[in-house]
C-alpha cells in the first residue's frame, strides 16, 4: 500500500516518532510513578501503625506490668481503656489490648465491645505473644474493606505480658491512589496535545536547516565528481545526498594536506606526557619522544635500533611484534631521582588497507603509583578477609558445639551463646568502621561544622570515660590554654576522634595510671589537642605504620580488647577532612601522646 505523500516526508516522520516516544515515556513513567507512590504510601502507612503500636506497647506495659508493683487491677484496666480510646485517634482503626493469653482486655471500637474477654486467635497475635515484633498482614473484613493489621508484644520486666493489636482501614490510601491515577491520565492527555504542537515546531526546525545546508553546499562545491552518492529519494535527505556528491571534490585537498598533518602529529608525539615509540614493520625504531627516552633512561636519538633490544624483551617475541599480537608488558626502570619505577608498554599495530601491518606504536606509561595502590588494595582485601574470617570461624565452631549438645548444658550453652554474640558484635563494629572509612574516602561524609566550646567538649569526653577510669584506678586531668575558646568543627566527628584516643589510652595504661587531655593554640593559627598517657607505649618500628588500616602493634591483645584496627585510620581521615593533621609520639614503657590540630577559624559555612 502506497502511503500518502505527506506521510513520506521527514517532517511527518519526526512528528509521529516524537509523539510516540513521549507517549511511551509517559506510560513508563506513569507505571513506575504510580507503583512507587503506592509502595511509598503503603510503607508510610505501615510504619505509622508500627510506631504507634510500639509506643502503645510501652505505655500498656506500665499498666499490665504495674499490678505486681501494687497497682489495682481495675485501675490498670481503666488506664488501658483510656489509652486505647483516647490516646491515638486513627480514622477507621481498631486498637485492642490483649493479655499474655491473647484475651482481649479492651478495644477502641465500641461496636466490638463484645470481643472483650474473648481470645484473639489471629496469626499476628500469636506471633506477637511469642515475642516476635515484626507482625503485619492485610485482611478484608466483612464489608469488603481492606485493612492493615499490626501486632506488637508488650514486654514488662523482660516478660511478655500481653500484646497490642491494631487493625486500620486502608480506604483513604486507595482513594488517594485513585485520585493520583486520574490526575496522571489528565496530565497525559494534555502532554500529548502539547507534544503534537511542539513536534510540528521541532520537525520544522530540523528540516529547514537541512534544506538550507543543501543549498549552501551546492553553491560552494563546484566541478566534477570522482565519486557519487546514490540519491534514493526526493525528500530532504535525498537532496542532502545530492549536495554531498558535490562536496566530495574536497577530498583532493585533504589528501594534499596529509604530509602537513603528519608533521603536526610528530610534533604532538614528541611533547606528549606518555612515552611513545614508533617502529616500522620489522620492529626498527623510527620515532621516539622525549618522555619515552626519559622513562627508559636512554638517549633521545635511538632511531634504527630494534625495539625488542631496547626494551630487553625475549627474542622470541619479535615474531609476535610483526604479527601485531604482542601483549602489554610491564618493565622495571629507573627515574631521575634514582628510584625504581614500573613502566607499562602497550603495543598497537598500524594497519594500511590492502597491505597489512606496516609498523607498531608502543605507548609507555609510568604505573608505579598505580601498582602501589593495587598492592595496597590487595593487602587491604587480605586484612579484611582475615579480620572477618577469625570471628566467623569462632562463630562456626561454637555453633557446631551448640548443635552437638552444648546448648542443653546449663553452663556451656549460655557461655557459648555469649561468645557468639561478642564475635557478631565485633564483625558489626568492623563493617561499621569500614563503611565510615569508605564515606570519608569518597568525600560523602559531610562535615556539619559549628562553633564549639572546646573546654565543654573535653569535659564531656572525660565524663563519658569517668566510670571506666574509676574501675581501673586511672586518674585524668584536662589542661586548657588561656587563649583557647570556641573552635569551628563538626562536634560529633571530633568527639569520635577523642573517644578513640582516650579509649586507646585507657586500654594500654596500667591500673593507677594517668591520662592528660590538653588543648592549646599554636603559632600557626591552629588549635592543638593532645591525649597523653603513661602506659606501655609503642615500639619505634611500629610508629610509622600505626595509622595504617588494620595495623596493630599487639595483634592478639588488640583483638581481645575488641579493637578493629581501624580507629586511628578513621581518626586521621576525620582530622584531615577538617584541614588538620594528626601525629603520635611514644616511647616504649613510658607512654604515648597523640596530638591532632584543627583550624581555629571559620571556613565559610556550617557544612563542608
Amino acid at each position: 500500500m502506497k502511503l500518502p505523500s505527506f506521510l513520506r516526508t521527514i517532517q511527518t516522520r519526526l512528528i509521529i516518532i516524537y509523539v510516540l516516544l513521549i507517549l511511551i515515556a509517559m506510560q513508563l513513567i506513569g507505571v513506575y510513578f504510580v507503583s512507587a507512590m503506592k509502595n511509598s504510601l503503603t510503607s508510610n502507612f505501615t510504619k505509622d501503625l508500627e510506631s504507634r503500636a510500639e509506643l502503645l506497647s510501652l505505655l500498656v506495659a506500665q499498666n499490665l506490668g504495674g499490678t505486681a508493683a501494687g497497682t489495682a487491677a481495675e485501675e490498670s484496666l481503666d488506664n488501658l481503656r483510656v489509652i486505647a480510646n483516647n490516646l491515638f485517634n486513627i480514622n477507621g482503626a481498631e486498637i485492642q489490648v490483649l493479655d499474655a493469653s491473647g484475651k482481649v482486655l479492651t478495644t477502641s471500637k465500641p461496636s466490638h465491645a463484645n470481643y472483650v474477654g474473648r481470645k484473639n486467635t489471629q496469626t499476628v497475635v500469636s506471633r506477637a505473644l511469642q515475642g516476635i515484633s515484626d507482625n503485619e498482614e492485610y485482611i478484608i473484613d466483612d464489608d469488603d474493606t481492606r485493612k492493615k493489621v499490626v501486632a506488637k508484644p508488650v514486654v514488662s520486666s523482660g516478660k511478655i505480658v500481653g500484646a497490642i493489636y491494631i487493625a486500620a482501614s486502608m480506604s483513604d490510601l486507595y482513594s488517594t491512589m485513585e485520585r493520583i491515577n486520574g490526575i496522571f491520565i489528565s496530565g497525559l492527555l494534555i502532554a500529548l496535545v502539547l507534544t503534537g504542537i511542539l513536534g510540528v515546531i521541532l520537525a520544522h526546525t530540523i528540516t529547514s536547516p537541512i534544506k538550507e545546508l543543501t543549498k549552501r553546499a551546492t553553491a560552494v562545491a563546484e566541478g566534477n565528481f570522482n565519486q557519487t552518492m546514490p540519491v534514493l529519494g526526493s525528500d530532504e535527505i535525498g537532496q542532502l545526498s545530492h549536495a554531498f556528491n558535490y562536496m566530495t571534490t574536497r577530498l583532493r585537498d585533504a589528501l594534499a594536506q596529509n604530509e602537513e598533518e603528519k608533521e603536526k602529529l610528530a610534533s604532538i608525539l614528541t611533547n606528549m606526557s606518555d612515552g611513545v615509540i614508533a617502529t616500522d614493520e620489522t620492529g626498527t625504531i623510527i620515532l621516539m619522544n622525549r618522555r619515552a627516552a626519559a622513562m627508559l633512561q636512554v638517549e633521545h636519538d635511538e632511531n634504527g635500533r630494534d625495539i625488542i633490544d631496547l626494551l630487553h624483551l625475549p627474542g622470541e617475541q619479535h615474531g609476535q611484534l610483526q604479527q601485531g599480537t604482542l601483549p602489554p608488558t610491564l618493565l622495571e626502570a629507573g627515574n631521575a631521582a634514582g628510584e625504581e619505577s614500573l613502566v607499562r608498554v602497550t603495543f598497537t599495530p598500524i594497519h594500511r588497507r590492502d597491505i597489512g601491518i606496516i609498523g607498531t606504536i608502543a605507548v609507555l606509561q609510568d604505573v608505579t603509583e598505580q601498582e602501589k595502590l593495587e598492592a595496597s588494595r590487595r593487602e587491604f582485601v587480605a586484612n579484611v578477609s582475615h579480620e572477618l574470617r577469625t570471628p566467623l570461624t569462632t562463630i562456626k565452631s561454637y555453633t557446631e558445639a551448640l548443635e552437638d549438645g552444648a546448648l542443653q548444658h546449663p553452663e556451656l550453652g549460655p557461655r557459648f551463646a555469649h561468645v557468639i554474640q561478642n564475635e557478631t558484635e565485633r564483625m558489626i563494629r568492623l563493617v561499621t568502621d569500614l563503611l565510615h572509612l569508605s564515606r570519608l574516602d569518597s568525600k560523602e561524609a559531610l562535615l556539619r561544622k559549628q562553633q564549639t566550646d572546646l573546654k565543654e567538649m573535653l569535659e564531656d569526653v572525660e565524663d563519658r570515660f569517668s566510670f571506666q577510669m574509676k574501675q581501673k584506678g586511672i586518674t585524668s586531668s584536662i589542661r586548657i590554654g588561656e587563649d583557647v575558646g570556641t573552635v569551628w568543627m563538626d562536634r560529633d566527628q571530633i568527639d569520635q576522634v577523642l573517644d578513640n584516643l582516650v579509649s586507646n589510652a585507657m586500654k594500654y595504661s596500667p591500673e593507677g595510671g594517668t591520662i592528660m587531655i590538653e588543648a592549646v593554640n599554636d603559632s600557626d593559627g591552629m588549635v592543638q589537642i593532645s591525649v597523653e598517657d603513661n602506659g606501655i607505649g609503642i615500639p619505634k618500628k611500629d610508629l610509622s605504620r600505626i595509622f595504617e588500616r588494620f595495623y596493630r602493634v599487639d595483634k592478639a591483645r588488640s583483638r581481645n580488647m575488641g579493637g578493629t584496627g581501624l580507629g586511628l585510620s578513621i581518626a586521621r581521615e576525620i582530622v584531615m577532612a577538617h584541614g588538620g593533621a594528626i601525629s603520635l609520639h611514644s616511647e616504649l614503657g613510658k607512654g604515648t601522646k597523640a596530638t591532632f590540630t584543627l583550624p581555629n577559624r571559620s571556613e565559610g559555612g556550617g557544612v563542608a
